[in-house]
This record gives C-alpha cells, structure tokens and sequence, in this order.
C-alpha cells in the first residue's frame, strides 16, 4: 500500500495517507454526527454534531498513526530500517525494510503497537471521567468516552494471534522461539491468519444476511484482508527462505544501458537505443547515476516541449530510488519491491553504477534456484 500524498515526518519516519483513508474518516464522522451523538445528547444544532464528528475522526486516525509510530521507532531500535508509515481504509501499516534479527526483536516491535493503543484507551478512558465530574459538555464526555472504547478494541483486535495482525506476530515470534526455524514461525502464523480472516468472511456476511446490518459486510470486508493479506506474507516468507544468503549481484542485471542526464526527452524517446530495450533506465551525470528515468514519464511530456525539457526533469531522483550495495541481501529487497517500471532498484558500488534488479529479475533468480538439480527427476 503506497501513500497518495506524504505528510511529513515524524521521528524520522515518513508519514503517508492513502486516499482510502477518506472512506474511514467519512465512515466515523457521519456515523458519529448522525447517529451516535444525536441519540445519546438530541437537541443540539446539526453543526455541533459535525463539528464533535469530525473532531473525534482526526483524533482516532492520530491514534492510528501513534499505534504504527510506536512499531517504527522500537524497530529502528533493533535495528530493523522502515521504510515509511501509511494510513489507509483499514488502519495503518509501518513498511519495514528488513526482518527482526531475533523472536525476541520481533516481540518487542509487534508487542509495542497493542500496548500503546491500550494505554491511549485508558488515558482517554479517564478523561472522559474527569469530564464528567468536571460536567463538562454531554458530548465532548461521549467523544472521548468513544475515542477510548475505539482504542481498546483495537488493541484486543490487534491481539489476535492471526498475521497480519500484531498478534500474529506475536505468535511468530513465540513459534520461532520455540522451533528455531523463522520460515516455519512464519507458516504458522500466516496458516492463522487465514483460518481467522475466513472466520471473520463467515461471521460477516451471516450477520448482514440474517439482520442487513451493514456492520455485518464491513466485518466481511476486514476478514477477507486478513486472508489476502497472511497469504501474501506467507507466499513472500518462501522467498525470502528460496533467496537466503543470495546476493543482489546474482540477480541483477550488470552494467545497464544508461541515459545522460541532459539527453532530451525527444532524443530519448525516438533514439534507438532506448526505444527497444527496457522500460526504465538508469540517469547518470557524468557517469554518477542520478536518478531513474521510465518511457511512460517520458512520453507523458507534450510533443511541443519534448525537445527542449531534458530527461534530469522528468526522471525518480536518486533520492527517491531504491540503491543498495552489489553485496546485500537479494532477500531484503522482496518488502521494498513493487511492480512498475518505476520500482526499479539501482545497484552502486562505491559510487559507480554497477547493475540494476526488477521483479522480473527476482523471479527468474527464485525460479534457477528452485529447480531441479541435475540427474534428479520426480517420481520412485
């Protein structure tokens, strides 16, 4: 999941919102303003209600963000790098670039997340009740009561020992833990995470099918995530056991066609040396590589400005691109890796441009590396 639009920083950590995190914002503030609040305190204006609405939504979706802050920085502490922070239709989720060293590192990250939204259920919890003693507003008390519940049913939810959930993490740190065997741990969890995620499909949609409360579809909604998602991470666990102890120099492919930084976007587009070839290129100035330049960035240039705007003002710059070392894990690649021509990753020895890796490169690495040995056939 990649973010729409970046907020900033914060600790260090990217922080971005995927436009899908409007649906939620929108999902808790009318529910609020339209139901909760006018049911429990009737008789004040419609603004009012939007106003405590959409307060409550900005607070719960800074919870959020406190929730995967809370991930980011312990995993920086042990040292696992993230990649960023996205809040999105379903939560949250900290990228993280590689994997804990130890179950005891992955305990620490995936237990901190549940126990911050604990603890923000119950500094919430009582402040509604100073509010109340305090006889504060009716429905200020009903925001903050209902930010608290918010909180701690999403630490229980979080708790479950199902991937990819924070528990099931907890569980994969236990199980690695127990048997050693980090692929295995992983297996497990996932294998959970399934079995939960269809619980929660078949809980859904009996729930809508025997009361059409729409509860009951969102419910279906979040379980059938849980699936794709546990799927995913099992599917990529495997690789990552296929890859272990390969490095990017096996995958890559070297010395790759480059592009001048100051070559037209004309000249580029209709020169044959990049015309046929890939779909993205590598941009060097003076030999240095400087960013990453795609036909599709390229060609969404106006003809009547193609050759007077260079390839340098259309290109990903070097700061946006993922460089690793020709030495370094083929396997840590895999959570920084996404389709498009785009996604490509640069390879830079000391300064020099040396190779460049895309998924199709991974794919055809995991494929040499899981086949057949020779003389061996299936089969008695």
């Amino acid at each position: 999941m990649r973010a729409t639009f970046v907020l900033g920083r914060i600790a260090g950590v990217r922080v971005g919102v995927h436009w899908s995190v409007l649906l939620i914002f929108g999902i808790i503030a009318f529910g609020l303003s339209q139901g909760r609040l006018p049911e429990t305190y009737p008789g004040h204006a419609w603004a009012v209600y939007w106003a405590a609405g959409l307060c409550t939504a900005v607070v719960f979706l800074a919870s959020l963000l406190a929730h995967e802050l809370a991930h980011a920085v312990v995993a920086r502490r042990n040292g696992v790098e993230v990649d960023d922070i996205v809040l999105w239709l379903l939560g949250g989720a900290a990228r993280l670039r590689t994997e804990a060293s130890s179950p005891g590192a992955e305990l620490r990250i995936a237990g901190v997340g549940p126990l911050v939204s604990l603890l923000l259920g119950g500094l919430f919890a009582l402040g509604a009740w100073l509010l109340d003693l305090a006889s504060a507003s009716g429905i200020v008390v009903e925001m903050v009561a209902w930010l608290a519940g918010i909180n701690v049913l999403l630490a229980l939810f979080n708790s479950v020992p199902a991937a990819p959930l924070d528990g099931g993490r907890l569980l994969r740190a236990f199980l690695w833990w127990r048997t050693g065997d980090r692929l295995r741990a992983t297996a497990g969890a996932t294998a959970a995470g399934r079995v939960f995620g269809w619980f929660l499909v078949a809980l859904g949609v009996i729930t809508f099918l025997t009361s059409r409360a729409f509860g009951g579809l969102w419910l279906a909604l979040i379980g059938w995530f849980l699936i794709a998602t546990a799927t995913a991470e099992g599917q990529q666990a495997q690789l990552r056991g296929a890859l272990a102890g390969v490095p990017v120099r096996d995958a890559m492919t070297p010395e790759p066609l480059t592009v001048p930084a100051d070559t037209t976007v004309a000249d580029f587009l209709t020169g044959p040396h990049f015309r046929y070839r890939h779909s993205a290129f590598p941009v060097t100035d003076d030999g240095v590589p400087v960013g990453l330049v795609t036909l599709d960035s390229a060609r969404r240039t106006p003809q009547t400005e193609a050759r007077s705007v260079t390839v340098r003002q259309v290109m990903v710059p070097l700061s946006q691109v993922t460089v690793v070392g020709p030495e370094s894990p083929l396997a840590d690649l895999l959570p920084r890796m996404e389709p498009g021509a785009e996604h490509r990753v640069l390879v830079v020895d000391d300064g020099r441009l040396v190779g460049i890796v895309s998924l199709s490169d991974v794919s055809r690495t995991v494929t040499w590396l899981m086949r057949p040995a020779p003389g061996k056939r299936g089969g008695p």
